[in-house]
């Protein structure tokens, strides 16, 4: 039973579907004692850094997160869900970054300018696959994947890093740190090759 973080910021629905889709029983729950009993769990993620973070701490879900990294329950963090991962984030209404969850090492910046390019990155774009990793068994370098962020993780240790995009330079895109596991791109959104990811994270 796979257990979806609700905190109020995700594409709940939309990543229940893609796991029903593929034969796998999950639930939406917001409930910390409900979301310990899951075998795996999903943290989905839209929207601003510091109002999730304010969300998770404040229902629980921060503490419960933090529970099952240390359980080696594995998770799997998506597109905001993955930068609540890290240490900290630039995206902030303060003047010094905010924390994260401090779980992965590494901080979340803002994708660099350049000309030709629009920032937020907001389509189809194709990975580099870094290493080999259980989360992308079977995924091929070049295969595309749907993206909508303005900001992107930096990781602290390349060992950590299983996959990277080219957009205005190399973003890191992807993660597997332990029993963590991260993309910043939609798996739900991106057709076959996505629901292909949340298969290896429901066989982990």
């Amino acid at each position: 039973m796979i257990g979806i973080i609700d905190y109020g910021m995700g594409n709940l629905n939309s990543v229940e579907k893609a796991l029903q889709a593929i034969g796998e029983r999950a639930f939406i729950s917001s409930s910390p004692e409900e979301l310990m009993n899951a075998d795996r769990l999903i943290l989905p993620g839209v929207g601003a850094f510091d109002d999730a973070l304010s969300a998770l701490n404040r229902t629980g879900l921060a503490k419960l997160i933090r529970q099952a990294a240390s359980a080696d329950i594995p998770l799997l963090g998506i597109c905001l869900g993955m930068q609540l991962l890290l240490d900290s984030s630039e995206e902030t209404k303060n003047e010094l970054p905010s924390a994260g969850l401090g779980l992965v090492p590494g901080r979340v910046v803002r994708i660099p300018a350049k000309e030709g390019y629009k920032i937020p990155q907001i389509g189809w774009n194709s990975l580099v696959k870094t290493q080999e990793s259980r989360l992308l068994a079977g995924i091929k370098s070049g295969e595309f994947f749907y993206f909508v962020h303005s900001y992107y993780c930096s990781l602290a240790h390349r060992e950590d890093v299983i996959a990277q995009c080219e957009y205005t330079a190399m973003l890191d895109v992807a993660l597997e740190h332990k029993n963590l596991f991260a993309v910043q791109f939609h798996p739900e959104k991106s057709g076959n090759a996505g629901l292909a990811i949340l298969k290896n994270f429901a066989k982990l």
